[in-house]
C-alpha cells in the first residue's frame, strides 16, 4: 500500500540545512498497524506528510496504493487525498463554526463516502454520542480529539495516518481509541501511528524508529506483540 524509496526532505533555514528525512526507505502492506517512534525533531511528523501527499520530498518516490504521487500535480494531489488518506492531525483541525456531528459530516462529504450508520455512528464510537451538537469551543481537548479522530475513521480511506492520537486522552478513553485504530488494520486499511509513548508500540504489528531523520529500527515490538488489554502507561 505504501512505498517510500530514497526519501529525503531538506529544507534550508537561513545558511543551516535542515535534513528532516534523508534517503528514507519504508513499505507498509495493506491491514499493517504500524507505530513510528522517536524524539521531537527526528522526522515523524515529516514521515506522514509525504505519505499524506502535505509535502513533497526533495529527493526520492512516494508510492500510495501502486501510484507514484511524487510528481503528480495539484488537481490529482487534492484528489488522493479526498479518496486515499485519513489524517488525525495533532492540532485537531476542527471547523470552529461547526458542531462535533457537522465537523465530521463534513469530512465525509469531502471525501464523498457515505458510512454506514452515517456520522453519528461513529461519533457514538468514540464516546461522544452525547456531545454531538456541541461546538469545539464548547468540548475539552479530550473530546476535540475524539471529533477529529472520528471524523478520520468515517471516511474509511485505505491509508490512516495518525499524528499523537492519543495525546490529549486519558489512558481508558486512550485504550477505547487504540482499539478502533486496530480494527481499521483489521479492515485491511494501512494505519500508522507517530506517537512519543513508547508503552503503545508494543500492541504494534511493527515498529519504526527514526533518529535524525533516519530510520534506525524496523521491526516486531521488542518482546513481541501485546494484547491491548495488557497495555499500561
Amino acid at each position: 500500500m505504501i512505498d517510500l524509496a530514497g526519501v529525503s526532505k531538506h529544507y534550508q533555514i537561513g545558511p543551516v540545512e535542515v535534513r528532516a528525512l534523508d534517503s528514507v526507505d519504508l513499505h507498509v502492506g495493506d491491514g499493517e498497524f504500524v507505530v513510528v517512534l522517536g524524539p521531537s525533531g527526528s522526522g515523524k511528523t515529516t514521515l506522514l506528510n509525504m505519505i499524506g501527499a502535505l509535502d513533497t520530498p526533495t529527493s526520492g518516490t512516494v508510492s500510495v496504493g501502486g501510484r507514484d504521487i511524487t510528481g503528480a500535480s495539484r488537481s490529482q494531489l487534492f484528489k488522493f487525498r479526498r479518496q486515499t488518506v485519513s489524517f488525525i492531525f495533532q492540532s485537531f483541525n476542527l471547523f470552529p463554526g461547526l458542531t462535533a456531528l457537522e465537523n465530521v459530516e463534513f469530512g465525509m462529504d469531502v471525501a464523498g463516502k457515505r458510512r454506514r450508520g452515517g456520522p453519528q455512528s461513529v461519533l457514538e464510537a468514540v464516546g461522544l454520542g452525547h456531545r454531538m451538537e456541541h461546538f469545539p469551543h464548547e468540548l475539552s481537548g479530550g473530546e476535540q480529539q475524539r471529533v477529529a479522530i472520528a471524523r478520520a475513521l468515517a471516511t474509511e480511506n485505505p491509508v490512516l495516518l495518525a499524528d499523537e492520537p492519543t495525546g490529549e486522552l486519558d489512558f481508558e478513553t486512550g485504550a477505547q481509541i487504540l482499539t478502533l485504530l486496530q480494527d481499521q488494520a483489521s479492515a485491511d486499511r494501512a494505519v500508522l501511528v507517530v506517537t512519543h509513548n513508547r508503552e503503545i508500540s508494543r500492541i504494534a504489528d511493527r515498529v519504526v524508529e527514526l533518529s535524525s531523520g533516519h530510520i534506525v529500527s524496523d521491526g516486531p515490538p521488542e518482546g513481541g506483540k501485546m494484547p491491548l488489554a495488557e497495555l499500561r502507561w
